[in-house]
């Protein structure tokens, strides 16, 4: 018994010797586990930091495109209304920059803001707008009317905080009153609650002269205007076309070879007495206008590199992907009608 127990102790002693006793780690130990720590974080760190950076990049890029094509829609939306588009010639005429031999008014300002620098008309056209509900039949028995609306849309570059670095644009809009000779309504021989919009004054085409002619010849009325701009979207392309030459540009359908007259004319064309920050000389926001069948290809170029930073904003053809453009050709719809 005595033998049985003390063979048994020895087994156990000689087997509590062959387990290895484990201690701490040395300083060596985990500075080597620490550096090749850092030699696999680091570069799965910064894949991550990549991966990041190309989606918010992506996001930015479609955010752009997106909003492109919301404003295009917008636009002709509102082109198919259209009865008239002034060209460049015609813009001149109502902003005051055009020749005083082509224009009868060319020495005033017809749109707003007479004394901006910071912005030029690129769109402006008549067109002929829905009243919903206006005219009164019988009792409760609304009908509905139409009346004539100016609208000019501008490519805008200034120093706001309110929006971005980039250029945006803004739209304007005055419109005509509803007419009721019956009425005794504060404006007149209008319907109470649709007078016309301070400033307003409808073209006029009686007379010698064309179609042209009298539309270039439209002046406002004695009064002060009171719509301001709204604008539709920012992040436009603020490059101007001396800074990238050709960068991205404007090609106007062909016109008929001589001695047809040209059809298509460009918007805007180089005003520079009337902005100091050469907004006339950017691409990003411009139309081909073909007045004599009231038709208007619209460009427009986007701004994504705005989104991501302040500075370093004009285009290069290493980052194009981030400037995107698209275009639509729109007819107006409307019906001028002329005796």
């Amino acid at each position: 018994m005595i033998r049985a127990l003390k063979f048994l102790l020895t087994k156990q002693l000689n087997r509590s010797k062959r387990i290895k006793q484990v201690d701490g780690f040395t300083l060596i130990e985990l500075l080597v586990g620490m550096i090749m720590a850092f030699l696999i974080i680091t570069p799965l760190l910064g894949f991550m930091i990549n991966i990041l950076d190309t989606d918010r990049k992506e996001q930015a890029k479609a955010n752009s495109e997106q909003e492109i094509q919301a404003a295009l829609d917008y636009i002709a939306r509102d082109l198919q209304q259209a009865i008239y588009i002034y060209d460049a010639t015609g813009i001149g005429c109502l902003t005051g920059t055009a020749d005083t031999n082509t224009c009868p008014n060319a020495s005033t300002n017809q749109l707003p803001s007479p004394t901006a620098t910071d912005r030029v008309p690129v769109l402006v056209f008549w067109k002929r707008e829905l009243v919903s509900k206006a005219i009164t039949i019988t009792g409760t028995q609304k009908d509905d009317t139409f009346v004539y609306s100016l609208v000019a849309y501008y490519l805008i570059k200034d120093t706001s905080t309110t929006w971005s670095n980039a250029a945006r644009i803004a739209r304007w809009q005055i419109r005509d009153g509803v007419a009721d000779p019956s009425s005794t309504a504060t404006c007149g021989k209008y319907i109470t609650g649709h007078c016309p919009d301070p400033g307003f004054a409808l073209f006029k085409l009686d007379g010698a002269g064309t179609i042209t002619q009298k539309m270039n010849a439209w002046t406002k009325a004695t009064a002060s205007y009171t719509a301001d701009t709204t604008v539709l979207v920012d992040f436009i392309d603020q490059t101007k076309n001396d800074d990238v030459p050709a960068a991205l540009p404007v090609t106007c359908p062909p016109n008929p070879p001589s001695p047809v007259l040209p059809i298509w004319a460009q918007v805007p064309q180089e005003i520079t007495s009337f902005n100091t920050r050469a907004t006339g000389k950017m691409t990003s926001f411009s139309a081909c206008i073909d007045k004599a069948n009231t038709t208007a290809q619209v460009f427009l170029r986007g701004n994504a590199l705005a989104r991501l930073q302040n500075d370093n904003l004009n285009y290069k053809d290493s980052s194009k992907t981030y400037f995107p453009n698209a275009n639509i050709r729109v007819q107006g719809r409307g019906y001028l009608f002329t005796k």
